[in-house]
């Protein structure tokens, strides 16, 4: 593959070279277990020989306005972390380790950035448990549980969950996630809701309506409709002939059409 050439913080992207990952896993080696020289050498090789790697996570970053050489800059930060902590005895490309930590460092870099203030103590919580997450998938080989991550910092689920949505990073909904061509996939179109508004109105009136029956109504229509069971059989669960079965699910549903 052909790469044009485009400059990010000075470097030529497409000179910049790409490491088998035997090379990768001969380089860790000598960063775990080389001497001084050779540790700080190989970790140069290490670092440069992934700078694609960075370039291709901050694309996921581009339309949020930032500066690429800053985006590449976090990116690398994120990366050195990668080469650092990276254990050579677990059986995963080095990729599928940094490409989170690489991530991990650009999120917490646009969450300090964001517009949007979030207390400094929910920040800290959200670091901590970020933190927490990549710790526990180094050690569970998997992404760990909002549980998992709530044990290991001793706090409650519900405060990592609230941490970590507040620093989440708002999306436009005229966000594109996929183009080809003149055919382009907006975030609206993967979340957007086909119902109209009268589709709505009429979903609300219905419970409501619901509501106001009595509960041998629900019950029948619940066994009717939702456990979709016959007349017959729910006479038999209920106690009741068949005839009055019928009689209070025709008496219920007309009162839920009068109401809507």
């Amino acid at each position: 593959m052909q790469y044009s050439k485009v400059e990010i913080c000075g470097v030529n992207t497409s000179d910049l070279i790409v490491l088998k990952e035997e090379e990768k896993r001969r380089l860790i080696d000598i960063i775990h277990n080389g001497t001084e020289k050779e540790r700080k050498i190989a970790r140069e090789k290490m670092i440069k020989g992934n700078l694609r790697l960075v370039l291709s996570v901050i694309q996921r970053f581009a339309s949020r306005g930032e500066n690429p050489d800053d985006l590449f800059q976090v990116g690398v930060i994120g990366l050195i972390k990668a080469i650092d902590n990276f254990d050579p005895t677990l059986d995963v490309r080095f990729s599928t380790y940094g490409v989170p930590m690489v991530c991990g460092e650009l999120r917490r870099y646009l969450r300090d950035n964001n517009s949007i203030r979030v207390s400094r103590s929910m920040r800290d919580t959200a670091y901590h448990a970020m933190q927490a997450k990549e710790e526990l998938t180094t050690k569970f080989g998997r992404e760990p549980t909002v549980e998992e991550i709530a044990s290991k910092l001793n706090i409650s689920k519900e405060d990592v969950v609230l941490s970590l949505e507040a620093i989440v990073e708002p999306v436009s909904l005229y966000e594109p996630v996929f183009s080809e061509g003149n055919d382009t996939i907006y975030v609206m179109d993967q979340v957007g809701d086909k119902q109209d508004d009268n589709d709505w109105l009429e979903e609300i009136a219905i419970k409501e309506a619901i509501k106001n029956l009595s509960d041998r109504e629900k019950r029948i229509l619940s066994l009717r409709y939702y456990k979709g069971k016959t007349q017959m059989e729910v006479a038999s669960e209920i106690g009741i002939s068949q005839a009055q079965v019928s009689r209070i699910e025709k008496g219920a549903l007309d009162s839920i059409k009068k109401q809507i």
